[in-house]
């Protein structure tokens, strides 16, 4: 009598578990894909959810944008220049089904993919498109990405190049390129200024010509300009109609 008593226990121990694990309850951002005797049933969630034990099983999906680090990868670009680069990755799960069939880690499989995506599409580019262009970079790589991984029921929605890192030798020869552009600029803007300058000289020279007076009060103003109070030159002026006559009479 005690053996069965002591039997029916286990069994009601047994009964009360095997209830309470047909219960499950999915959050507002998971999924149950759901397998009936190794075949896909259907997907479930989110709330209360029963399971029949040992016919069926679950696996949980999380739906939330997943936050992933690509390494840090070796990038040889298009001119022949070797970097680091590093980004980040943003996706989500938007099919459960296929996430969890038709690739055996998703989150692995995008992670790999993207690491060899990010060195594919920067060696196709120089080093001034790496540092200049980042924008349209992360454009190319997240379509890309995003239609090879469509068929995992994954959406890429966002790729940011983080660090783009060069060695000593090559951050010296990029500063040297800066400063040797920043002379040539220099040197175009001064023989700017000089061709200016030349022009308004040689107009202000062809009006001066045609009238006497200017030129009269052009030589007067030089002689105040020369003869200032702290100057301790003696200025003679002669009157510009007399040396006309020397030249005149020289002639």
């Amino acid at each position: 009598m005690l053996d069965f008593s002591m039997f029916g226990g286990v069994v009601l121990v047994f009964a009360i578990a095997l209830l309470f694990s047909m219960f499950r309850v999915l959050r507002e951002y998971e999924r149950g894909v759901i397998f009936m005797l190794g075949r896909f049933y259907k997907v479930k969630g989110p709330g209360l959810i029963i399971i029949v034990p040992v016919l069926q099983q679950m696996v949980r999906v999380d739906l939330r944008t997943i936050v992933m680090d690509v390494p840090t990868q070796d990038v040889i670009s298009r001119d022949n220049v070797s970097v680091q680069v590093n980004a980040v990755l943003y996706f989500r799960v938007l099919d459960p089904e296929k996430a969890i069939i038709q690739v055996e880690n998703y989150l692995e499989a995008t992670s790999q993919l993207s690491q060899t995506t990010l060195r594919s599409v920067l060696g196709q580019h120089e080093l001034d498109d790496m540092l200049a262009e980042r924008e349209r970079l992360n454009a190319d790589i997240q379509e890309i990405l995003d239609k090879q991984t469509a068929a995992w029921g994954i959406k890429v929605a966002n790729v940011e190049l983080k660090h783009v890192d060069l060695n000593e030798t090559m951050v010296r020869a990029i500063a040297k390129q800066a400063e040797a552009e920043r002379e040539r600029r220099a040197k175009v803007i001064h023989a700017m200024g000089e061709a200016e300058a030349a022009e308004k000289l040689a107009e202000a020279a062809r009006v001066l010509s045609h009238q006497e007076q200017a030129i009269q009060l052009r030589y007067l103003q030089t002689l105040t300009e020369i003869a200032g109070d702290k100057s301790s030159t003696i200025v003679f002026p002669i009157p510009v109609d007399i040396l006309e006559r020397f030249t005149k009479a020289n002639s």
